[in-house]
């Protein structure tokens, strides 16, 4: 996980799953630790992402996954089924940009989120942040 603040972030919220940042270009980043959380503290870090999007009129995500372990199942399917919805709903967020995990294990995890994730939820993967963030810059809401 890069712990070092970038110059057009700000950090918003922090537990063992990781770190969740606003950025000026209108979107939060999570940066996943390399950390195994529990379910609780993967459902506290989603709903602080949930949070700063409306707290912010952020619309979209970039997942920076880095070291992150997978995705346990339950988490998986909290995520497809409850809080995706919610922040298609609520927050409008539409567009999250994936920067790969370094576990093969967890590309398969993220694949399962991605395919089971409801309709106009779209999901863009890249090898680098910067790759992700040109596309996000890119995406117009």
């Amino acid at each position: 996980m890069n712990s070092l603040p970038r110059a057009q972030e700000t950090l918003y919220f922090q537990n063992a799953a990781g770190k969740v940042f606003h950025h000026a270009s209108g979107y939060a980043r999570l940066a996943w630790s390399a950390e195994r959380p529990t379910l609780d503290h993967i459902k506290a870090f989603y709903e602080q992402v949930l949070a700063l999007l409306l707290n912010t009129n952020a619309r979209k995500i970039l997942s920076d996954h880095g070291q992150r372990a997978p995705l346990p199942a339950a988490a998986q399917e909290w995520l497809t089924t409850n809080w995706i919805p919610r922040a298609m709903s609520q927050a409008r967020t539409r567009h999250c940009a994936i920067v790969e995990g370094a576990d093969p294990l967890h590309r398969l995890s993220t694949q399962s989120v991605v395919s089971a994730s409801p309709n106009g939820f779209l999901f863009q993967r890249f090898s680098t942040v910067e790759a992700a963030e040109t596309w996000l810059k890119s995406v117009v809401v």
